[in-house]
């Protein structure tokens, strides 16, 4: 004979409209005087039972059920909507992207509850057979942060994500430096452009276009001080949130080459005419380089100009040139000319050697000397007009 339940054991019974079982348990009263049951439902009696138990020890270990039809994309979604909250915008939107275009498509329709590692770890294949592993790492990361946010809200047990490696993806696109000669048919092809000012300074100053952007001219000070500061510009802000530059050490301030100098106070004289020709349109914010009625220029503006002004370049193909690779020509033409190391990670607002040894080696060299000078030798004067 079967032992009966005791009181409060709650019970089994069939439910005719689920068409399933139903396994319930009386856990008592809540702070209201209303009764806490907790169900598990299944197609057999057994499969019932064991979804309760399953729940009970959700309960026992503090964890709030998740709604059963709780998926990734659920997550994803709320960790897009809450948890990036603060955040630049611009980071919003790659997250958004990235989410969009990959973590919800491969693995949006899972439920959390039942995501695996090695759910996680096929998708990661998959995707490494067409991104780059950096790419790699921010999809793993959208994953994992919405996944921690789920777990912190007891959606979830654990989360698995932490537990798999990112693998190799396929190889990104190499930054590349201007040798000398391309140098020179760049800023020759530049002339008369929109951008001349802004590629001549970009290029002999090192500084990055976050930085130019940036700029205005109360930071710029092309007459300098007769036997105290030569001409100089002061970058001490970018596009940044809040306006910082990208590290402590990238706050500096650099002289500036007498090429420089001279196609600045040109580019002040052209910005002059285009606040006259936009009238009321224009829109002051004291930036050097704006867009044709005072705005800040945004990474698209720049890069499109940029390979316009250089589609006449002899011996450059500008579709496959960046902005940012006049930087990385800056490091290489000073190390050609025997700049040491330890001057160039300064000139360029590195916070050490370290970044610049490995992520600009391309034609580093160890010797002697400095910026502004050596780039005037490169360089001479531009041609009297």
């Amino acid at each position: 004979m079967s032992k009966r339940r005791s009181r409060g054991d709650g019970g089994l019974h069939w439910d005719e409209k689920r068409q399933r079982w139903i396994a319930t348990a009386n856990l008592g009263f809540d702070p209201s005087g209303k009764r806490i049951v907790k169900r598990g439902s299944g197609k057999t009696k057994t499969e019932a039972k064991n979804k309760l138990k399953e729940v009970l020890r959700d309960h026992e270990d503090g964890l709030a059920m998740a709604p059963t039809g709780y998926t990734v994309a659920d997550a994803v979604n709320d960790w897009l909507a809450y948890g990036l909250a603060g955040r630049d915008q611009r980071t919003v939107e790659n997250c958004t992207n990235l989410s969009r275009k990959h973590v919800i498509p491969g693995l949006g329709a899972r439920k959390l509850r039942d995501l695996s590692a090695e759910d996680v770890d096929r998708w990661l294949a998959v995707k490494a057979r067409t991104l780059s592993t950096r790419s790699l790492q921010a999809v793993h990361s959208c994953l994992n942060r919405a996944v921690k946010r789920a777990m912190a809200r007891d959606k979830v047990k654990r989360n698995v994500v932490e537990l798999c490696s990112v693998p190799q993806g396929q190889p990104g696109r190499p930054s590349k430096a201007l040798s000398f000669a391309q140098a020179e048919a760049v800023l020759k092809a530049a002339e008369g452009t929109s951008m001349h000012a802004y590629i001549v300074v970009a290029l002999l100053t090192g500084a990055r276009t976050e930085e130019l952007r940036a700029l205005t001219w109360d930071h710029v000070f092309l007459k300098g001080k007769p036997d105290a500061d030569p001409p100089h510009i002061a970058v001490w802000r970018s596009v940044r949130r809040g306006g910082d530059t990208k590290t402590r050490k990238s706050r500096r301030t650099l002289a500036l080459p007498a090429r420089c100098v001279e196609v600045l106070w040109q580019h002040f004289e052209d910005q002059g005419w285009d606040r006259l020709a936009a009238g009321d349109k224009w829109e002051e914010h004291g930036l050097v380089f704006s867009s044709a009625v005072g705005k800040l220029l945004d990474a698209t503006n720049v890069r499109r100009a940029f390979r316009q002004a250089l589609k006449d370049a002899e011996g450059i193909n500008a579709d496959e040139w960046t902005p940012r690779e006049l930087r990385h020509s800056f490091v290489s033409l000073l190390s050609d000319r025997g700049v040491p190391l330890e001057e160039i990670s300064r000139l360029v607002g590195h916070s050490g050697t370290a970044v610049t040894e490995e992520v600009y080696r391309k034609q580093i060299r160890p010797v002697i000397q400095t910026g502004a000078v050596v780039m005037d030798g490169i360089f001479k004067r531009a041609p009297e007009r």
